[in-house]
């Protein structure tokens, strides 16, 4: 008898390894998806209006269809308007490169040559140990689900806060989007494995703080490595039972400037929130840089193969246009000479589509500094969207380091000193005032949705 309920333990504890290691197969609720379709249209079809008036998530193409993720509601509004499409969730399921099921190639960890939480935070601690005089792991929050974000100081003396350049660059905003983890990660550990090889490093790391923050969302990641592979947002449980808020549309510069750039729905793909900073991992971002000196960022994204500036939210350049455009142009050619892939540049909202609530226009439009978003490879659904091979991150990564090595080299010539506890004041009181009519509009759209 002992015997057997041993054997039924040990079953039972196989079955939920299985299942926490992403070898059992999930199966989504409702809730779970925000009741998502996949749904296929032919790629001979003008899709533009389409995207513009329906809430949809495009994944990829196989060169005849364009596949999107839909809410079930708006498959009847889709039809009337003259598209024909199937629906193809149960393709995705079970069907090799298509799958919605994690895609690593099982040459490394958890999540194959890309990093899990868990093998993030042991590389980053274990660079932080290798490199005592040089790197330095902070944690300027926790995300929901209690996850540590992560972020790597590299400096010549890390401990320190001096009156310095710094410099962010941060990944994985969104969960899919799994090469923009390792970008940042590998730039990180490229300037101080060469720190002592190469006078170009040394001198920079003398000269500037780097922040290395590749994952922003770890939560959302987890979730699409072991469940899903296409989610987009953290794990936030909305109201109604969706779940999910897109990080890159909440921080709170001009947040919720329309219904366009963001949505105010809680089951949408870029679901804003209830409020800027609603979330604690942007929460940890806006700490961040409200107390160091950041002069310049980048946020790695995927895919599109893209160098975009400020603004997103409104089809205008701003006073510093002439700059962006030199400083994206600028990394734009030194990605060229790596591999010959070509980085397309240009303002956000011209160049891709309106975001309002993004980093970009956060970083730019409060501390005054180049931010940039670069969606890395590749170029459009047709090469495979989202889902990068493990082959791919280490020429991804080349490509990019001299672009970041430029830029780092530019905030530490640029850069002006504005005495150490001066710069963060200044930045605090700016936000503050902004948030006060942020806030004003959170309270007037809830009280509009309260009234519908």
């Amino acid at each position: 008898m002992k015997k057997t309920k041993i054997i039924q333990i040990l079953i039972i504890l196989i079955l939920l390894s299985a299942a926490l290691y992403g070898l059992w197969p999930f199966s989504l609720s409702e809730n779970e998806t925000g009741s998502l379709e996949v749904i296929a249209l032919d790629s001979r079809q003008d899709l533009r209006t389409l995207r513009l008036n329906f809430p949809l998530d495009p994944l990829l193409t196989d060169g005849l269809k364009v596949y999107f993720l839909v809410e079930r509601k708006y498959l009847d509004s889709i039809q009337e308007a003259g598209y024909v499409f199937t629906i193809e969730t149960g393709c995705f399921q079970h069907k090799g490169e298509k799958s919605l099921r994690p895609q690593a190639e099982g040459t490394g960890g958890l999540n194959g040559a890309y990093h899990s939480y868990r093998e993030l935070a042991s590389e980053l601690k274990s660079l932080a140990t290798s490199y005592p005089t040089l790197a330095r792991l902070y944690v300027p929050g926790q995300s929901l689900e209690n996850r540590n974000i992560y972020a790597l100081k590299i400096s010549d003396n890390p401990g320190l806060s001096e009156d310095e350049p710094g410099i962010a660059l941060l990944g994985g905003h969104h969960a899919r989007e799994w090469i923009s983890v390792e970008v940042p990660l590998l730039i990180g550990r490229y300037l101080l494995e060469n720190y002592s090889r190469e006078d170009r490093v040394r001198a920079l790391v003398n000269s500037a703080e780097v922040w290395i923050i590749p994952m922003v969302n770890p939560d959302g990641l987890e979730y699409s490595i072991l469940n899903y592979r296409l989610w987009r947002k953290n794990r936030r449980l909305n109201q109604d039972g969706s779940y999910g808020v897109d990080l890159n549309r909440n921080y709170s510069y001009e947040w919720a400037y329309d219904d366009i750039g963001s949505s105010p729905e809680p089951s949408s793909a870029v679901f804003r929130g209830t409020g800027p900073f609603s979330e604690p991992e942007t929460e940890a971002i806006r700490k961040l840089f409200q107390n160091q000196r950041i002069s310049a960022a980048i946020s790695y994204h995927s895919f599109s193969q893209l160098i975009l500036y400020p603004w997103g939210y409104l089809d205008q350049p701003t006073e510093d246009e002439a700059l962006l455009q030199s400083l994206a142009q600028e990394m734009a050619g030194l990605i060229s000479q790596v591999n010959g892939r070509v980085y397309q540049t240009g303002r956000a909202a011209t160049s891709l589509y309106l975001t309002n609530g993004d980093f970009a226009d956060w970083a730019y439009g409060f501390f005054r500094i180049p931010a940039f978003t670069i969606e890395l490879p590749p170029v459009d659904l047709v090469q495979g969207g989202f889902l990068n091979s493990e082959s791919d991150i280490e020429p991804i990564f080349r490509e990019n380091l001299p672009a970041a090595l430029y830029l780092i080299e530019w905030a530490i010539a640029s850069y002006v000193s504005k005495g150490a506890r001066a710069f963060p004041l200044l930045r605090r009181e700016l936000e503050k005032k902004h948030e006060i009519m942020i806030k004003d509009r959170a309270g007037a759209a809830f009280k509009g949705k309260e009234s519908r």
